[in-house]
């Protein structure tokens, strides 16, 4: 694909003083102009502009000929124009559409009434969709914004009102000017909202905003949470949070989960609301980590910004970690590090096994390849995972020395990774440039396997690395700097490719899941740790789970070893670890997918396992429960139900009946709607939850009903859903891929799914393209796709696809997965059936 110019090459704009005239939105118009001032370095001004009609462009307050060229391209000429420092005047006019990005509009329901706000989505490069500008990272200036809007309306942007007035019948709202950012960044909101206000120990304040359709209540979760954040944000980077507000809102329609716009944070409902009632307590710390998350990229993104989307980790792994660190801080009971065990570091070693997986810093040329660098797997949770392993390796007063600097050095700047990891290096005096440069330079991780010998009076243990896959892939020679994290004294960091070291004992490496690679232990080994396994702490007991999943996916060991090991864990307290135990059970189902008696004997050896630990919880939550036994019981009762035992069954069916679903404990509400469509299920069940799901606020009830409606064994209802997903009346598209892929991972309407989604490609392009999240899916189908037949489906329909370069990578990766897991049930069915009789 060809390279597009960066016009910061050719225009360094200082200022640009913006008005944007929202007067008629409601229609779907808006008009404008913006004067940039800024130093041209040749004879011709470019800037982005795409979608908007120029009206016309004045150069130094002299008219200026216009043309449109190549990338989006706006170019601007005067025959006595000469470099130097110039004034760009322009004006413009648009139209706002559906499409979540750029300037688009918001749809709720209030006493009956339809209604809508507009907000602004500007990541990656979608400023440029609303007023001239240069949309690049690079480019930041200071910014005057004035809106001019309907009245009785709430106006926000990134900094506080400096001046609103109304004149017949136009509200002028005039913000104070910002510091110097990146256009990205930019954003505001119009609309009918309401908010609580508190603030922090500095005298920030910070505001929850949402629509009229939201109770009150929901809003005191987050308000505590991002106050509480940017206090810990303060102290824990020594530098003070820059902007004299926080606004953080809650959008009814929006295709990310949230972003982190300077001043003004907007979210996805489900993403910043918590109802005390209907919301469950895993929610709610989601909640409070995506909040963090946002709150830490003022500082780490905003204040100081990537120099180009190659760099795009710079911002997304900090703050990936940066939010487990925050709300650790802010709730220590939580144990969030045990949540990110399971779910970021799980992610990352997944997609970091596949052949042809992007590095953490990857090459980006050309805007429609940026939405590619969001691989959540890869830049946010493998990226984060990096920097939890250096700042374990460096210490914590070291690595928030290097940030502090970090910050100071670059405040209001642009930098590359460099600059990050030179700071901590001087901080700390450990060689961190030459290894995190290693690390996030090539695809991958390595996989350690260590083979202990015993026989003689000396002890010893040979450690050799190698890139670990799962599935085909290319011969690789890749070596990693890899720090070993072990129990007993060996080097820091294995720079070989093999290595022996004297030991005293069994060696375990990985010791509190700091480290990005796999473990391998030789078959004595790995025996005598599992014996030893109720010994371990919580991370590594989960790492031991994990490392085997990965082993029998990849060959090097059988899957039928998950069934064993996850029965030693089966009256586990801790809820993490139970859970990921029942996962390797879930891991299971793909091999007995077409094989009724093995359904029949996993579903029975589920239910099993559970058992004792469902009837020590008992249906309700006893007062003073702790949060392990809470959601111990949900991961119980879903294995029970699952394993379709009767009394469950009919209790579900009982607790259904009585109690509406809004009123159902909040921890099982899932599990027992979703039981009752998927056992006993009827017309009117089935229009009663579409009506609720039309009609509560409840972003969290939603969820749950869409993941119990799509779990139903009826075809007409999988048809049913499909149409809905397409009807913005009924799902919006915000929430279409999150029921296609529950959709395309229940066993009976896997094939229904996917032949929607091949007939209705079309419709996902128009409604998505052109977004970043564009691929997703593309990407789910892949995540649940297990016959050679499907893989030779999924090939031949996205062969021609490749052509985009949003979705190149995407099905590349998503190929080698459905191989992979083609190959491992070919390989390992057999041997789980037969474990599974016994």
């Amino acid at each position: 694909m060809k390279t597009v110019p960066h016009l910061l090459d050719t225009f360094i704009p200082h200022h640009y003083t913006l008005t944007l005239d929202l007067t008629h939105a409601e229609e779907k118009v808006f008009s404008g102009s913006v004067i940039i001032s800024g130093e041209s370095t040749s004879e011709l001004i470019s800037l982005h502009t795409k979608d908007l009609t120029i009206h016309s462009a004045l150069i130094d307050d002299q008219s200026a000929k216009f043309s449109l060229g190549e990338f989006d391209e706006l170019r601007l000429l005067h025959p006595e124009f000469s470099s130097g420092q110039h004034v760009v005047h322009i004006e413009f006019s648009g139209t706002i559409t559906d499409a979540m990005h750029g300037l688009y509009p918001c749809y709720f329901t209030h006493d009956g009434v339809k209604k809508q706000l507009f907000a602004t989505q500007f990541e990656s490069h979608h400023a440029r969709e609303v007023f001239p500008c240069v949309d690049e990272p690079a480019a930041k200036a200071t910014y005057d914004v004035t809106l001019k809007t309907a009245p009785d309306l709430t106006v926000l942007g990134n900094m506080p009102v400096a001046k609103s007035s109304e004149d017949d019948g136009i509200l002028t709202t005039i913000f104070a000017t910002t510091p110097r950012m990146s256009s990205y960044l930019l954003a505001f909101v119009v609309g009918e909202l309401h908010k609580k206000t508190a603030r922090t120990n500095s005298g920030v304040e910070v505001n929850i905003w949402a629509t009229p359709a939201q109770s009150e209540e929901t809003l005191d979760f987050a308000l505590d949470i991002a106050t509480r954040s940017i206090d810990f944000y303060n102290e824990y980077f020594g530098v003070p949070y820059p902007l004299p507000k926080s606004d953080h809102v809650a959008l009814p329609d929006f295709s990310s989960g949230a972003m982190e716009n300077w001043g003004l944070i907007t979210y996805r409902e489900s993403c910043l609301l918590a109802d005390p009632k209907l919301t469950p307590e895993s929610s709610k710390r989601f909640i409070a980590t995506v909040i963090a998350h946002e709150l830490s990229h003022q500082w780490f993104g905003n204040l100081v910004t990537m120099q180009w989307w190659n760099d795009l980790w710079l911002n997304e792994s900090f703050a990936n970690m940066m939010e487990y660190v925050a709300v650790d801080a802010l709730h220590p009971e939580w144990r969030m590090w045990e949540d990110f065990a399971t779910s970021e570091v799980t992610a990352a070693l997944r997609r970091d096994s596949l052949d042809g997986v992007q590095p953490v810093q990857a090459d980006v040329n050309h805007p429609d390849e940026i939405s590619t660098l969001f691989d959540p797997a890869i830049v946010y949770a493998k990226g984060g995972r990096l920097l939890v392993m250096v700042r374990r390796l460096i210490g914590e007063e070291a690595f928030r020395a290097g940030l502090k600097s970090y910050f100071e050095k670059f405040a209001y700047q642009n930098t590359v990774g460099n600059d990050l990891w030179q700071e901590l290096e001087t901080a700390s005096g450990q060689p961190v440039v030459e290894l995190m440069n290693a690390w996030i330079s090539q695809p991958g991780l390595p996989i350690v396997q260590v083979k202990q010998d015993r026989s003689d009076e000396q002890s010893t243990a040979t450690l050799r690395q190698e890139r670990f896959f799962i599935g085909d892939h290319q011969p690789s020679d890749a070596l990693w700097p890899i720090p070993l994290f072990a129990n007993q004294p060996l080097d820091d960091i294995l720079t070989e490719r093999e290595k022996t070291f004297t030991t005293n004992g069994d060696v375990r490496l990985n010791c509190g899941l700091n480290g990005h690679f796999v473990t391998h232990y030789d078959s004595a080994t790995r025996d005598r740790l599992i014996e030893k396994a109720a010994e371990l702490p919580t991370l590594d007991k989960i790492c031991l789970l994990q490392d085997m999943t990965l082993l029998t996916r990849s060959g090097r060991e059988s899957s039928a070893a998950l069934l064993p090991l996850a029965r030693v864990f089966q009256h586990e307290t801790n809820e993490r670890v139970f859970n990921k135990a029942g996962t390797n059970l879930v891991e299971l189902r793909k091999f007995v997918d077409d094989s009724e008696a093995g359904r029949a004997r996993l579903k029975q050896i589920s239910a099993e396992f559970a058992r004792d630990t469902f009837m020590e919880l008992g249906w309700d939550e006893q007062d003073g429960e702790s949060d392990d036994d809470r959601e111990r019981r949900t991961a119980a009762l879903g294995l029970m139900l699952y394993g379709e035992d009767s009394a469950a069954l009919a209790e579900a069916k009982l607790r259904f009946n009585e109690t509406d679903p809004d009123d159902l404990p909040a921890e099982i509400r899932p599990l027992i709607i979703n039981a009752n469509v998927r056992y006993f299920e009827t017309p009117e069940m089935i229009d009663k939850l579409f009506t609720i799901y039309q009609n509560t606020p409840s972003a969290d009830l939603q969820v749950d009903i869409a993941l119990s409606l799509t779990s139903t064994k009826n075809p007409a209802t999988a048809e049913r859903i499909l149409v809905a997903i397409k009807d913005a009346n009924i799902i919006r598209p915000q929430d279409a891929s999150r029921w296609f892929i529950y959709l395309i991972r229940t066993r009976e309407n896997r094939q229904i799914a996917w032949n929607w989604l091949k007939e209705n490609w079309s419709w996902v392009k128009d409604t998505f393209g052109g977004d970043k999240s564009y691929d997703t899916f593309i990407r789910y189908a892949a995540s649940a796709l297990l016959t050679r037949n499907e893989l030779n489906d999924f090939t031949e329909f996205t062969m021609p696809l490749r052509a985009e370069p949003a979705l190149t990578r995407t099905i590349d990766l998503g190929i080698r997965e459905i191989a992979g897991r083609v190959a491992l049930i070919e390989r390992d069915q057999a041997a789980v059936i037969d474990a599974l009789s016994k």
